[in-house]
């Protein structure tokens, strides 16, 4: 323990966030009180005495990163915030907890204010956000060498995280790669909303995690001897730390500690009056003593001196400190630009018929050498998604210097380790999976989608076009569902030309994250020219343009073969069709009404082609358009066949658009 602070400032230092936390949420009347006060002491002797940072430079790049996986005991990482100094966080930030437009949500979120390093609430995810920032951490010490990165990760979770079953995921990615910089504070009061956790698990922890190949320790959460010396541990062990917490929940409530009444609910008047009295604390609501607010600044600040001595040495490291603020930065190399083109250009003169998932193989061959802080890997379907470059080696256990992870089958912990490892900066991570098990990640998608942070999900195998495997793995409403998340940018190329437009358009997303669905049968090429008006970042436009068109075939991915196709048959019959491909939604969306109604043709037919659900076409078709897909889900069968089996053909397209005009 340290000299400066006795055991008795340590409780009243502890007491200072319980009474910020329950005070908070009584002014509120709303939040979590039990889990603030119960975690006080583990949190008092994480933030004064290991964890590594400096509340007036934040954004330190080399700080540890300290992640509130409960997060529905948000006070508790706003109170610390405000007692170290984080000037996002004056009193009246948390005078203003759970209010319209303050930084205190009910629930942390990234960008609100410095020092909320993800956002929590789901529980689990911030626990695998935590091994991706932890993984990052190792990635880029294995680029830049320990002067610049060599910092540690800390999570508080509670029994929630353990009861999700994407803290086995992460947890068992973590094991494997062997990240000991990371250590898990477990909460371990016994308590959930329905009441003790034994009405729903009796997992023994440490031994749950022992074999996953962690390092783990038990101890009281109020003996801060006990939780320092155990802190102090990790460090000696090279495996990821797992530190189970024996905490009352409320400590100090006199009536509801222990008890599922401290979890989700203001303690109420009579009950905080009495805490005050259990813990010594007669102070008023939300007022600080000068001499233990004086103690939390000082642990702001106890970084200062190694913050310092890291930018010296940043600033004597050349070339190597400027790659790693490039990195950091996120800043996309300028050579993107002409590879993208170039590829264009080569594709649009070779025509190949390729499934797009082997397009865009080709242009992450590409993309691997221009952009060194791009980091992929798939879920166990590396050679089915095409998401190794040739260039890319794989990351293992204790050897971090390759760009190419094996994420095992873990679609969520996949995408929640991706959050993880964007928000920690310096990378910029894709994964792989089919399209149809995006609904394992999609939890993961929307917080990023939330947080606004750059992921790239490859997601193949798009459409009954994969044929025999079924139904089981056949995406149809995958789309829609996809389509729905605010923030998040859908894209379904057409080809290959449209497929290497699509990967910068992913890549130049930097406030969200992006889907690519890709085909895993053959398509042809079907853009040879590029142009301002021709190109997949507008989101939509005229691929095949036809005088006084009678309809307009509007298609995405490889129906919009389909929707050329249908164009020839009906010119046969003298019925001109215009055929536009609509990549994005999202970015088609975002163009002025002039230009997507030049588009869409105004008033003329128009027949939206896809395989996948009809929901969310009729913003394109209108009311009265024709839409030609899914009614429901698919079967096993060659994917040709399936297709006419559907009737998701030219021909079939060619009818309906006969029937409309009276030409059948």
């Amino acid at each position: 323990m340290s000299e400066t602070f006795s055991p008795a400032t340590y409780r009243s230092m502890a007491n200072a966030v319980r009474a910020l936390a329950m005070d908070a949420v009584e002014r509120a009347a709303s939040g979590h009180p039990g889990m603030p006060m119960g975690m006080a002491d583990v949190a008092t002797v994480l933030f004064s005495r290991h964890l590594k940072f400096d509340s007036e430079h934040p954004e330190w790049p080399d700080r540890d990163r300290f992640v509130l996986s409960a997060g529905h005991g948000s006070m508790l990482l706003y109170a610390l915030l405000h007692l170290t100094g984080y000037t996002d966080f004056p009193l009246e930030q948390l005078k203003r907890f759970r209010q319209l437009g303050s930084r205190t949500a009910g629930h942390p979120e990234y960008g609100h204010g410095q020092g909320i390093e993800t956002t929590t609430g789901p529980l689990g995810q911030g626990l695998a956000n935590a091994v991706g920032m932890a993984l990052a951490e190792r990635m880029l010490n294995a680029r830049f060498g320990d002067d610049l990165v060599s910092h540690r990760t800390w999570v508080i979770a509670g029994d929630g995280c353990m009861m999700e079953g994407i803290s086995h995921e992460a947890a068992s990615l973590a094991g494997h790669l062997r990240l000991g910089q990371l250590t898990v504070l477990l909460d371990d009061n016994g308590i959930s909303i329905d009441g003790p956790t034994s009405l729903a698990m009796s997992d023994d922890y440490p031994a749950r995690f022992a074999a996953l190949g962690w390092h783990t320790q038990s101890v009281d959460g109020h003996d801060v001897e006990a939780v320092d010396q155990a802190l102090a541990a990790v460090a000696d062990d090279p495996r990821p730390s797992l530190i189970c917490c024996r905490t009352t929940i409320g400590l100090g409530a006199p009536t509801k500690a222990g008890t599922a009444g401290a979890h989700g609910a203001p303690l109420g008047a009579d009950e905080i009056s009495g805490a005050r009295e259990a813990l010594d604390w007669p102070h008023a609501p939300f007022e600080i003593p000068g001499d233990v607010a004086g103690w939390w600044q000082a642990v702001g600040g106890r970084g200062r001196e190694e913050r310092a001595a890291w930018e010296a040495r940043h600033a004597a490291a050349g070339d190597r400190a400027h790659a790693l603020s490039d990195a950091l930065a996120g800043e996309l190399p300028e050579t993107l630009e002409t590879a993208a083109a170039r590829l264009v250009d080569e594709f649009s003169e070779a025509a190949p018929k390729w499934a797009t998932r082997k397009a865009s193989q080709e242009v992450l061959n590409e993309l691997a050498q221009v952009i060194p802080d791009l980091v992929g890997g798939s879920a166990d379907l590396t050679g089915s998604n095409n998401t190794r470059a040739s260039t890319q080696e794989p990351v293992t256990p204790g050897n971090y210097a390759g760009r190419y992870l094996y994420w095992g089958v873990r679609e969520l912990g996949m995408a929640a380790c991706m959050n993880g490892m964007a928000l920690h900066g310096g990378l910029i991570p894709y994964g792989g999976t089919f399209l149809v098990f995006s609904d394992y990640a999609r939890s993961a998608i929307r917080l990023a989608a939330l947080m606004g942070v750059r992921v790239i999900h490859v997601a193949t195998h798009d459409s009954i076009g994969l044929g025999e495997d079924g139904p089981t793995h056949q995406p149809v409403e995958h789309l829609a569902a996809l389509r729905a998340i605010p923030n998040l940018l859908v894209l379904r190329p057409a080809d290959a030309v449209e497929t290497a437009e699509c990967w910068q358009l992913a890549l130049e997303h930097v406030d969200g994250p992006s889907v690519i669905a890709l085909t895993r049968q053959g398509v042809p090429t079907v853009r040879t020219t590029t142009g301002p008006d021709c190109t997949a970042r507008r989101g939509g436009y005229v691929l095949r343009d036809a005088p006084a068109a009678q309809a307009v075939l509007i298609a995405s991915g490889s129906e919009v073969a389909v929707a050329l196709g249908a164009a020839d048959l009906l010119a046969g019959d003298g019925i001109a069709a215009r055929v536009v491909s609509l990549p994005s939604w999202q970015l088609f969306g975002a163009q002025d009404e002039a230009y997507r109604e030049h588009v869409l043709g105004g008033d003329t037919l128009r027949v939206g082609i896809e395989a996948g659900t009809r929901f969310g076409w009729t913003r394109w078709l209108g009311a009265d358009g024709e839409f030609v897909g899914m009614t429901g889900f698919g079967a096993s069968a060659p994917g040709a066949d399936l297709f006419r089996h559907f009737g998701i053909t030219a021909d079939a397209v060619a009818e309906r658009v006969r029937a409309r005009l009276g030409r059948g």
